[in-house]
């Protein structure tokens, strides 16, 4: 019998999102190292005496003892891991901590773990909370997830013709799924222009480690140029405009 059949399983958690439910209750998204993405029930937790509420934000990583629940399941314990303060304690990297967290929701689905989805996550939060550059911690998690869901971008050689890209402006295609070079830009006549430089930064953090990346600090125009082609590549997969970069912008 797996540990999720038994009546009674502990699990570690990140707090993706909740919303309130009867008089004191919260439904919670959660999503798990061992089970993936979770929907579970905390009850009472609205109440003033609740030793659970403060374990239970979003951002933390948390420990849980769950029940098996008719329509969710039930978090009979809570203990916080990672509250991460620092991002708590700043409006903008809340934001950006909302940002990788709609993008885990909106990209996981009920159907079991996906340990490196879990980690890439955990790690996101854990290197906002220290301090790096929150541009370059947030375009290297975009770069992981795409990877973790099977959608890693093609940054080498063109889509089209198979052809090593060459050290000049390329196109971007969404819709294929990366490059294309100038002389098959007719592929996908809605692909977009991307420049030599922010080709070079996407490469770079696609195949560096966190230790080459983490003191990076991208110069302005790349950096929007880097955010604009992924929110588009988003977008497209997703069909629908995520929230969160709007509630950046207006913070920023």
């Amino acid at each position: 019998m797996s540990q999720r059949a038994s009546r009674s399983y502990r699990a570690q958690a990140i707090v993706l999102k909740h919303r309130e439910y009867d008089e004191a209750d919260r439904i919670l998204t959660l999503y798990t190292l061992e089970h993936g993405k979770l929907q579970a029930i905390a009850k009472g937790v609205r109440k003033v005496k609740s030793r659970k509420a403060g374990h239970l934000e979003p951002f933390t990583l948390v420990l849980l003892q769950l029940a098996k629940g008719r329509t969710w399941e039930v978090i009979a314990q809570a203990e916080a891991q990672k509250t991460f303060q620092n991002i708590r304690d700043d409006l903008t990297l809340t934001a950006q901590a909302a940002y990788l967290v709609e993008l885990i929701d909106r990209f996981s689905y009920e159907e079991g773990p996906n340990r490196a989805l879990f980690q890439t996550l955990a790690d996101g939060l854990q290197r906002l909370n220290e301090g790096f550059a929150p541009e370059t911690v947030v375009h290297y998690f975009e770069l992981r997830l795409l990877e973790n869901i099977g959608f890693r971008p093609e940054l080498n050689r063109c889509l089209a013709c198979d052809a090593k890209i060459q050290p000049e402006p390329q196109y971007y295609s969404p819709k294929l799924g990366g490059v294309l070079c100038p002389k098959c830009f007719s592929a996908d006549l809605t692909a977009w222009r991307v420049s030599l430089n922010t080709l070079k930064y996407l490469r770079y953090f696609q195949r560096s480690p966190w230790s080459k990346i983490k003191n990076r600090v991208i110069p302005p125009e790349i950096e929007q140029e880097i955010k604009n082609l992924i929110q588009h590549h988003f977008t497209y997969l997703l069909e629908k405009n995520l929230k969160t970069p709007d509630f950046l912008k207006a913070v920023n």
